[in-house]
This record gives C-alpha cells, sequence and structure tokens, in this order.
C-alpha cells in the first residue's frame, strides 16, 4: 500500500450504472475492444516493479486523473522514497493535443505530451513511465510484455492484436509488442471515460452559473487575460471548449525546495527548452499549459507542484510582480511571461470569483471500475 485512500469507491461503483462508456460497453457484452483492454492495463498494479502502482495510481478518475495523494507535491513510484521531479499532469482530455508543431505567428511550440512536450502523442506517452525509474520501474520492455502475456487478459488482448500480439521471440517482437500495449491505452484515454464535458459550465452554461461563478467567468475572459492561454470557447482541437491552447510558457513559477529534498535532485528544470533536439534556450523554463477542466480536482498546482491550492496559483498570478508579495524569483528568469500575468490588478473578491469559476469546470465522476469488471479481478485502488 502506497498510502491511504483520499476517495469513496462505493460511491462511484454505483455511479458507473448510469455511466457506462460507450467505448468499453462490447467488453460487457462478451467483445473486446482496444478501450477496454487500455482499461484492464491502465489499473493493472502488476505492471509495476513492486506490484503496487498502475497508470492510475498517480492519474485517478476522482482526482481529474492527476495524483490523489497530496501529502507531496510529486508522486512517489512503485520503490517506496522515490519520487518524481513534477507534479503528476491530469490524463484527461489529453488526447486532443496535436503532434507538435511550432506556431511562428505566435512564436511558440504547440502539442506534444507530458509537461515538457517530449513525447508527440498518447501512444509515446503511455510507453514512458512504465520503464521510468523513478515510476512504475520495470526493467524492460520485455518484462512489461512478459506481465500481460500472464495477466488475466491476456487471451483478450492477442484477440485484438493477433497471435503475435504479446511476443518477448526477438527484440522486434518485443518492440512490437509493447507499442500494443501503450496503443491499448491511448484508445481507452481517447474516449469518453477521460473526456466527458459534463461540468456544469457544459450543461448550464455560463450565463446559468452561481452569481460569483459568472463574474469569475468574465473576470477570466477580461480583466484577468486568463483565456488567451486558457480559451474558453471552442477551439480547432475539440467540439467543445479545452480551457488550453496546448502552448507552451514560462509563468515564472520558484523553484519547489520540498521537492528537491524529496528527490535529491537541485539542477534547473528547463521543461520544454531542454526537451527539444537540439535544446533551445530560447525555450527554457516553459512548460505546456495544462487543460483548467477538473482542476479543481487536481491540487498541488504548477510543473513542480509549487502551489497547494488553487486559490495559492490565482493569487501567484495576480501578484507574481508585486514586490510587496515577497515571492521568491523565477525558477528559469529568462523567457518569463510578463505580459499576461504578474501584476493584474484584481482584488480579493475577484480572486476567489475566478477560483469559482474554475470549480464550475468539474465533470461528474466516471465509474470504478469503468465497465462491468472482469470476476474476481479486484476492484482498482488509487
Amino acid at each position: 500500500m502506497r498510502r491511504h485512500r483520499r476517495y469513496v469507491l462505493a460511491a462511484l461503483v454505483v455511479l458507473g450504472l448510469a455511466l457506462m462508456l460507450p467505448g468499453l460497453a462490447s467488453a460487457a457484452k462478451g467483445g473486446i475492444s482496444k478501450p477496454w483492454l487500455g482499461a484492464q492495463i491502465y489499473f493493472d498494479r502488476n505492471l509495476s516493479i513492486g506490484g503496487n502502482q498502475s497508470c492510475a495510481s498517480c492519474h485517478w478518475p476522482a482526482a481529474g486523473f492527476s495524483e490523489p495523494h497530496t501529502e507531496h507535491p510529486v508522486s512517489e513510484g512503485s520503490i517506496a522514497g522515490l519520487f518524481g521531479g513534477r507534479s503528476s499532469p491530469s490524463a484527461a482530455y489529453a488526447t486532443f493535443s496535436p503532434l507538435p508543431f511550432f506556431d511562428a505567428k505566435a512564436g511558440t511550440w504547440v502539442g506534444g505530451q507530458f509537461w515538457d512536450g517530449r513525447a508527440p502523442d498518447l501512444v509515446a506517452q503511455a510507453k514512458g513511465p512504465f520503464l521510468n525509474p523513478v515510476e512504475m520501474a520495470m526493467p524492460d520492455k520485455e518484462s512489461v510484455v512478459s506481465q500481460v502475456a500472464a495477466s488475466y487478459y491476456a487471451s483478450d488482448f492477442l484477440a485484438v492484436y493477433g497471435p503475435n500480439g504479446l511476443s518477448t521471440a526477438t527484440p522486434a517482437d518485443i518492440d512490437a509488442s509493447y507499442h500494443n500495449i501503450a496503443d491499448a491505452i491511448a484508445a481507452f484515454e481517447s474516449g469518453d471515460y477521460f473526456n466527458r464535458f459534463s461540468s456544469d459550465f457544459d450543461i448550464l452554461g455560463p450565463n446559468k452559473l452561481t452569481a460569483q461563478q459568472q463574474e469569475g467567468y468574465k473576470l477570466f475572459t477580461g480583466k484577468a487575460m486568463c483565456d488567451l492561454c486558457h480559451p474558453a470557447k471552442k477551439g480547432p482541437y475539440a467540439a467543445g471548449p479545452l480551457f488550453t491552447d496546448f502552448s507552451y510558457d514560462n509563468l515564472g513559477i520558484p523553484v519547489n525546495e520540498e521537492v528537491h529534498a524529496l528527490t535529491g535532485d537541485h539542477s534547473i528544470d528547463y521543461g520544454l527548452g531542454a526537451a527539444l533536439v537540439p535544446p533551445d534556450p530560447a525555450h527554457d523554463g516553459k512548460f505546456k499549459v495544462p487543460t483548467l477542466r477538473n482542476v479543481a480536482l487536481s491540487p498541488p498546482y504548477g510543473h513542480n507542484g509549487r502551489f497547494a491550492t488553487l486559490y495559492d496559483i490565482v493569487h501567484f498570478y495576480n501578484t507574481r510582480d508585486v514586490v510587496a508579495e515577497g515571492w521568491d524569483p523565477p525558477e528559469v528568469p529568462a523567457n518569463v511571461n510578463t505580459a499576461e500575468l504578474g501584476d493584474l490588478g484584481l482584488t480579493e473578491a475577484e480572486e476567489l470569483a475566478i477560483v469559482a469559476f474554475l470549480e464550475s469546470l468539474t465533470d461528474t465522476p466516471p465509474p470504478v471500475p469503468p465497465n462491468k469488471w472482469p470476476v474476481g479481478v479486484p476492484t482498482p485502488t488509487p
């Protein structure tokens, strides 16, 4: 057990009766689909070195598909005492992020996965955590493939990907099988389970929110300039607003000394600038603009978890450059966005209104487990 559970699972299971997913429904009727396989893999703790961590452990549904345990600003991996250097981003709505490209007009990179964009798409992203030594810490691809081959869903996997879909006969077979595993996860993450568009903002519309939330929406799209990077209108990537433009920005977030203490790594995190090939100092300190959907469920905030509450990060956006506030200097002082945040002149009441609006972006919770779970398989826990 990693840590105590924070969420009441029983209520979510009951919700599952009313929230069955079209992409997974075939599995309940005896058919097998890629999303169904992806769900089994996503919640399978056996794919970590300690048999104690799944994809869902750091991207839990009731936590907005981010870290459910908030004792620390970053996640603890399968090996006790080892922590990642960045806060777990939400896996919700990630499917809409385009393949990376440079927007010459805006002067910014757009798209990709992870905080630094180092993976081009969901399949590439899904391959990372299994082998990351401070995450699931599996020794190699073959070990992951072998564990899936020994799982209760192995025969179903082969029914979808063919008789050689989990082969370890040759290095090429291992690579292909590992790709299949990531492909199934990506199929699951691309469906309605992760991308619900079911918040009060979606169902009621901005004009029927509470008075405080309506005021927050006006500030969000006006004085606070939030929607310059978190557009509240439908964009080019989805049928509804995603509250991110998938660009990269240096917000001037200070070092999080707690992360340094947990990881023992005191190096500077250059983000996108270091992930580009070749590295590009013009983008040092920039991290991906996250979706604000379900943001109220996913503390802490910032790529390094520097802000414990939603109010804290809104206040930072508003007052970063106000000397009297006493904020620590940016971890990376180059390329800091000074045009759209830092000294917005918002009152405390206006900050609270923005927080209230952000709370209206919380989707109805998905069921856990996501569909009729196989008989004899334990209900997933974070």
